[in-house]
């Protein structure tokens, strides 16, 4: 079997934002660093800003005094993006809403729900509870009531609640125009 050429790539591969992110993570100082590695502060220093590459055996010093892998410094970022009006549509309850997830469904740390209610749109008839820890409500534009179990708030345009997930709740348009609104949950509601 012939093997294909493989072409290399004279392409820097960038790793310094990531070690730099790694150690200011653990809040640990470039001259900690480089007491704990045996590497100079100013070749981390122009190692975190890509102005140099370290060699393999100092690489793998840095990862073990970072507590992080090799593979982490060159793996691709999993990114989703959304545009706008393309998030796929979503039913979580109420009457009179259009409910679109804009971010990935398989995103489990915090989920992004945009939905525009209709004039009298409401949510369900009893309060009701997500399986969330909390639940942040952004009114984008338009007004909302939402309804807790001791309170209730009345919403405008930049508005933003913030509550127990777990708290039950409710809301309605009282007015003739649609109101947009955020909801984020974190982490992503239990389906």
């Amino acid at each position: 079997m012939k093997a294909l050429p493989v072409e290399p790539s004279n392409v820097p591969v960038a790793i310094g934002s990531r070690i730099r992110a790694a150690r200011q993570s653990q809040r640990l100082t470039i001259e900690q660093v480089a007491d704990a590695t045996g590497l100079t502060k100013g070749f981390l220093s122009r190692v975190e800003r890509d102005l140099t590459s370290p060699s393999v055996a100092s690489l793998v010093t840095l990862c073990q005094v970072l507590s992080i892998s090799i593979g982490d410094l060159f793996a691709a970022p999993e990114t989703h993006l959304t545009k706008k009006d393309e998030g796929p549509r979503i039913s979580l309850g109420g009457e009179g809403i259009v409910e679109r997830l804009l971010t990935a469904r398989s995103e489990r740390r915090v989920q992004i729900i945009q939905a525009v209610i209709e004039p009298r749109g409401r949510g369900e008839a009893e309060l009701y509870a997500v399986d969330c820890d909390v639940d942040v409500l952004h009114v984008v534009r338009g007004s909302l009531r939402l309804i807790l179990t001791n309170e209730e708030f009345e919403l405008h345009a930049g508005d933003t609640v913030t509550f127990p997930g777990r708290e039950p709740h409710t809301w309605v348009n009282p007015t003739d125009d649609a109101v947009e609104v955020l909801w984020v949950l974190v982490p992503a509601a239990s389906r």
